[in-house]
């Protein structure tokens, strides 16, 4: 009722003259309230914008290293169902399975933990229908390797006691990442590297590692011929890191990332001219530092692989055991080159001062030790044709295993 008494032209006025004489500028309530809120308003927003991109972040992320666990079910092995080995006999091709049997097996896979990894991307441990495998997961950048290796694990005739077991492949892309997986067996002893590292050896068990690595790379060199033969396949990459341990003492070799094939038909090898890797320096043999291998010859391939083949009979040897006495686990030239040395560090010591591994003293004293010794020699000779050939060394290291007699 008393405000039915004011006069509008009377506060208007007293309005006005209080914004002359004063300083201070009244704001009506619509006024205050934008004022106060336009800054929380902004900066709602902005913390809305964060946490998208970061929840898109851990989504892309979660995908990369766990694909494929949120969309499939895990079935596990019934009694009855085939295992991989049964699915592996049933297929008889000797290399792989179908290509749609594999895609169909790699989405049945559950990631379970990282077991290693490389230049290449990570290994995982994985689980399917209850089995144990291994999948090799390449980064996008490496997918000339993963390529290649598919392939060559796909030879018809490939599939070896000592080499790595192939069960799948499979690629996936869904315009932000891509998925490059190579599946396998699984070998929970790891590398012939880190088996030595921690493994001390006796003679029988030495023997057992190297004539398995020189069985698996005998068959890699030999050709098979007729409708389902193989051509010969030299590996060159071989190391101890490329060399995994079975359960039973023996070993299977593995990475055929940059592998090639002979084409006994025209003699020419098959070679990923695309893909720039390069083998791992240290176990280079001396015509690979100095560039002088005959590219389009495959018997130089296969004898560089040789020679590779000499410096890790080095590294097992020397972890073998003999009157409690043993060598330390050491890389080859480690007492002659850096951890990590260029391809003229090691050129320098293995073909202008023309250095091999020292062979210890006491190994003359003892017959499998100095066989052995004799063997590596003759893998590292400067000149490759006078290189002894994988089956050679494959027959001597089976004749070592018949009592007291270990000549050559």
């Amino acid at each position: 009722m008393c405000n039915s008494q004011l006069n509008s032209s009377l506060y208007l006025t007293s309005v006005d003259t209080e914004q002359q004489d004063g300083d201070s500028v009244n704001l009506g309530v619509g006024e205050l309230v934008a004022v106060i809120s336009a800054p929380i308003v902004v900066l709602s927003i902005l913390c809305m914008v964060a946490f998208v991109l970061y929840y898109r972040y851990q989504l892309n992320r979660a995908q990369y290293h766990t694909p494929r666990q949120q969309y499939e079910q895990y079935p596990v092995i019934e009694p009855g169902q085939p295992s991989i080995s049964d699915l592996i006999d049933i297929s008889g091709s000797g290399s792989g399975f179908p290509l749609l049997v594999q895609r169909t097996i790699a989405r049945q896979i559950q990631l379970c933990e990282i077991i290693g990894k490389g230049r290449y991307g990570e290994v995982w441990r994985g689980r399917w229908k209850g089995e144990s495998v291994a999948v090799k997961i390449f980064s996008s950048r490496e997918e000339r390797s993963w390529f290649r290796e598919v392939e060559l694990y796909n030879t018809v005739m490939l599939r070896h006691d000592n080499i790595l077991g192939f069960i799948a492949a499979d690629n996936k892309d869904n315009g932000t990442w891509t998925q490059l997986w190579l599946v396998t067996n699984n070998h929970e002893n790891g590398s012939l590297f880190d088996y030595l590292n921690r493994t001390v050896l006796s003679v029988p068990a030495m023997i057992k590692l190297a004539w398995s690595t020189a069985s698996g790379l005998a068959h890699l060199h030999m050709e098979i011929l007729g409708t389902q033969g193989k051509p010969a396949i030299a590996h060159r990459d071989l190391k101890s890191k490329n060399i995994l341990v079975k359960n039973n003492g023996t070993c299977c070799i593995a990475d055929l990332g940059l592998a090639v094939r002979h084409d006994s038909t025209t003699d020419s090898v098959d070679m990923d001219k695309q893909n720039n890797r390069v083998g791992t320096k240290r176990y280079m043999a001396p015509e690979v530092l100095e560039e002088t291998i005959n590219m389009n010859h495959f018997e130089s391939f296969k004898r560089a692989d040789v020679y590779a083949f000499g410096l890790v009979l080095w590294e097992i040897a020397r972890r073998c055991s003999v009157g409690g006495i043993y060598e330390d686990y050491q890389l080859p030239y480690f007492d002659m080159v850096p951890s990590d040395p260029s391809v003229e560090e090691m050129r320098k010591v293995v073909c202008v001062e023309k250095h091999r591994p020292a062979l210890p003293n006491r190994w003359q004293n003892v017959d499998s030790l100095r066989v052995m010794g004799r063997l590596m020699k003759e893998c590292w000779y400067g000149n490759a044709a006078a290189r002894l050939t994988a089956l050679r060394i494959k027959k001597t290291l089976a004749s070592m295993t018949k009592q007291g007699d270990l000549e050559i």
